[in-house]
This record gives C-alpha cells, sequence and structure tokens, in this order.
C-alpha cells in the first residue's frame, strides 16, 4: 500500500511543478481537510477541493505567482499516510520567503483525503504571509 500512496503523492507534486492543476484537483479528494497551520491570513483547517484552491490562490496571487516548492526531498510511506520533505519559496512587497517543511498527506482510494503542513520557521511565514 505505500508505495501506491508514495506513487499518488510523487504525482501531486509533479503535478504542482508543473502548473498542471486538473491532475492537482483529480488527485485530492472532493471532500479533502486541509490543515495550513500558523496565524497568518491563510492558517486554519479548510474543507473541500474548492476551499483548498482558494486558499492556495490567494497565496499565488499575494505573492505576484513566486509561491511554488521548488524542492521535494523526500517522499516516505506508511500504510496510507505519506510524508514528503519539501522546501518552498515566494516573494512580495520586497520581501521573500524560503523554508523547508514536512507535509503529511493521508491518501485513501487513490487521493488525497487529508493534509497536515509544517514549516520549519512558523514565525517568517506568519509575518510574509501577514493577517
Amino acid at each position: 500500500m505505500s508505495d501506491s500512496t508514495t506513487a499518488v503523492v510523487r504525482q501531486y507534486f509533479d503535478a504542482l511543478a508543473a502548473g498542471d492543476l486538473d491532475t492537482v484537483g483529480a488527485l485530492l479528494a472532493p471532500d479533502v481537510v486541509w490543515h495550513q497551520p500558523g496565524a497568518n491570513r491563510f492558517s486554519g483547517e479548510r474543507s473541500g477541493s474548492g476551499e483548498v484552491f482558494a486558499m492556495i490562490g490567494g497565496m499565488v496571487e499575494i505573492s505576484r505567482g513566486t509561491f511554488r516548492i521548488d524542492r521535494v526531498d523526500h517522499v516516505m510511506g506508511n500504510g496510507d499516510l505519506v510524508a514528503a520533505t519539501i522546501h518552498f519559496v515566494a516573494e512580495r512587497d520586497g520581501a521573500s520567503l524560503a523554508l523547508d517543511g514536512v507535509d503529511l498527506l493521508r491518501v485513501v482510494d487513490g487521493v488525497i483525503v487529508e493534509v497536515w503542513l509544517f514549516g520549519a520557521d512558523q514565525d517568517a511565514e506568519d509575518a510574509f504571509w501577514g493577517r
């Protein structure tokens, strides 16, 4: 099972990197639950792929298209859970953000049903995104 769940997550990150939002959308369950950490305008729990896409779209808009995961270092599976070590970047209003993180995704029946994100410096991320 871990091989198939890690394959789904690898496909998800490949689609994100390519800007293939149709594939990203197909890999997210319609009722996906997304846990965005911190105390910034994007923090909190999102329910459903529509809310998740709206949040990510907001990040892309505020960063003028610079927000992206620029590196996925390790993808590790354990049953229906997959952890990925990543690096993400963004720029806005003369400020830049470049942080390591861990994304923890739960995959059921070939789709991502829940996501938890962890950033290496949540205070810096909160300051960057603002309230």
